[in-house]
């Protein structure tokens, strides 16, 4: 059976119920970042696997909740995630560097607010940002990402579009 993931970032204090329906199906929800109220985690429905990084908007308490960076494994895919990111071939300072070291199969990080999928051939990993679930930011279209992890493999990836920012 896949692990089934949702991945989301910037919800800068919202999340709906059109977001939370595409939460419901899935094993693991991942945050990368920019949660802002705490009611935004609470709100997630109950029993999944959560997996959340702080952002540069979330508060001390949030801090002291998630960490900076988190680094596991599920299905054999080895998965890095942190806030700011930047993106290939030009991440933010000291970021190629922590990707090296830790070698991971997928790269995570939020921040931009524009969702963007691409393979890093010079990392040898895949880079994936979310773009946003909030209302906060210049993005036009708020968007999630949906995918399966088996057996060492990303499978099944799909963007969500959850509709324009302020509608």
């Amino acid at each position: 059976m896949p692990t089934k993931v949702a991945l989301i970032s910037d919800s800068h204090s919202h999340i709906d119920e059109k977001t939370l329906s595409f939460l419901q199906d899935v094993d693991e929800i991942w945050h990368a970042g920019d949660i802002g109220n705490r009611d935004v985690m609470e709100s997630l429905p109950k029993g999944k696997k959560i997996r959340a990084v702080f952002g540069n908007i979330d508060d001390l308490e949030s801090q002291s909740i998630y960490p900076e960076w988190a680094f596991w494994e599920t299905e054999g895919v080895k998965i890095l995630m942190t806030h700011i990111g930047g993106k290939p071939p030009r991440y933010a300072k000291g970021v190629k560097s922590k990707i090296k070291e830790s070698n991971p199969d997928l790269f995570i990080c939020g921040h931009s607010h524009i969702c963007k999928v691409e393979y890093d051939k010079a990392l040898n990993c895949l880079y994936m940002n979310p773009g946003a679930i909030g209302q906060q930011g210049f993005h036009q279209m708020r968007t999630l990402l949906l995918f399966d992890l088996e057996a060492g493999n990303i499978k099944n990836l799909k963007v969500v579009e959850l509709g324009k920012r302020g509608k």
